[in-house]
């Protein structure tokens, strides 16, 4: 397994899942309801997630390295781009408005089955399942992007879920926005180099 590829996805897919709407769900969700009920739901539709994305990535792992490294790079930097596009203090706020109300007394399967419908309808096309399979055609360790991705994602899910509101007082969501983006650019010049240079 490479260590280096479960690390790097981990740090990514964290850092590009902390602004994003299903953390600000999940923070939401975690206030009304039972955290750990929350987060059984959060954590299985990211786990489905995970494993769609790093398919994907192995199939583009298909194509040869060259041009591979290239879409990847524009990949990144498209995702860098949407990233610092669609992502600010203002909207994560509007976001977090729009939480599900599940009404009083809602028992663990509801709790976990809404948690799980709103990280399976949110992710779908999201940032980090496009970072998850670009790293996994770059790595060819679907295995390593794999758990990496998912426990940036569970990371993500539980902080949201147990505290988010303290850490965004701590480290300014346009900040994390702006690391996010800044080591998408980063991986997308890697990327490019590897794709000019063979």
């Amino acid at each position: 397994m490479n260590f280096a590829a479960l690390l790097t996805t981990l740090g990514v897919v964290f850092l590009a899942e902390l602004p994003d709407k299903t953390a600000i769900a999940s923070l939401v969700l975690g206030t009304k309801y039972r955290p750990t009920w929350v987060f059984c739901g959060v954590a299985a539709g990211f786990a489905v997630h995970v494993v769609l994305a790093v398919a994907a990535g192995s199939l583009l792992s298909l194509i040869p390295q060259r041009p591979l490294e290239a879409i990847v790079a524009v990949l990144f930097l498209l995702g860098a781009v949407l990233m610092l596009r669609s992502h600010g203090a203002e909207e994560g706020e509007e976001e977090a408005e729009e939480a599900p109300d599940l009404g009083a007394g809602a028992g663990f399967g509801k709790v976990a089955w809404t948690s799980f419908g709103v990280i399976m309808v949110a992710e779908f096309g999201d940032l980090t399942q496009i970072v998850t399979a670009n790293l996994a055609a770059k790595y060819g360790d679907p295995l390593a992007v794999g758990i990496g991705a998912t426990l940036g994602l569970w990371a993500v899910g539980a902080l949201a879920i147990i505290g988010g509101r303290g850490l965004l007082k701590v480290l300014p969501l346009h900040l994390i926005v702006r690391v996010a983006a800044l080591v998408m650019v980063l991986l997308a010049g890697i990327s490019l180099w590897k794709a000019i240079a063979g």
